[in-house]
């Protein structure tokens, strides 16, 4: 039986190591970096970022974020934050930086905005969704709604589902 661990238990008796992705799940194998195989089998789909890890035959599993490729962002912070934002793009936030996971689109864009970036391979844990929990998912609009007017301000579809931009050329 496998049990998620709001807190710290005294003992970690091993570790899952998990990217961003991987942390959100309902069933899944997860093996530890000790060889151990597991099931977690949970009634609905899971952030297990607001976990600590998990308790399997009496066994405490502590869930541990894998390092990522990510964008560590300085600047306006409350600037670029909304830009970022807007994006619905999940964005861990501290007091001197942003850090959001590679995307060469929000990049570019950034650097337009004055940001300074620099890339890094930590481990990624954003900010929850807007009432504290959940995560921020990236929107679709969907092939029933047009964005022919928006492709002349140098929004476009790069085939995800999503809409990026990129500043039009000769733009500043």
């Amino acid at each position: 039986m496998t049990t998620l661990l709001k807190s710290a238990p005294p003992l970690a008796h091993d570790r899952v190591v998990m990217d961003y992705d991987q942390r959100l799940m309902r069933r899944k194998l997860l093996t530890t970096q000790g060889g151990r195989e597991f099931l977690v089998d949970l009634p609905s789909v899971t952030n297990l970022d607001d976990y600590w890890g998990f308790q399997v035959d009496g066994l405490n599993i502590e869930i541990v974020p894998a390092p990522e490729s990510v964008l560590v962002i300085t600047g306006d912070l409350t600037r670029l934050a909304w830009h970022i934002g807007n994006r619905h793009t999940p964005c861990q936030i501290h007091a001197d930086r942003l850090v959001i996971r590679e995307d060469h689109v929000l990049e570019r864009m950034l650097q337009g905005l004055g940001a300074t970036i620099r890339r890094e391979s930590l481990p990624f844990k954003p900010e929850g969704g807007a009432y504290g929990h959940g995560r921020t998912m990236g929107h679709s609009h969907g092939d029933d709604h047009s964005h022919d007017e928006a492709a002349q301000f140098g929004w476009h579809h790069h085939g995800d589902g999503q809409m990026h931009f990129h500043a039009p050329k000769g733009a500043k």
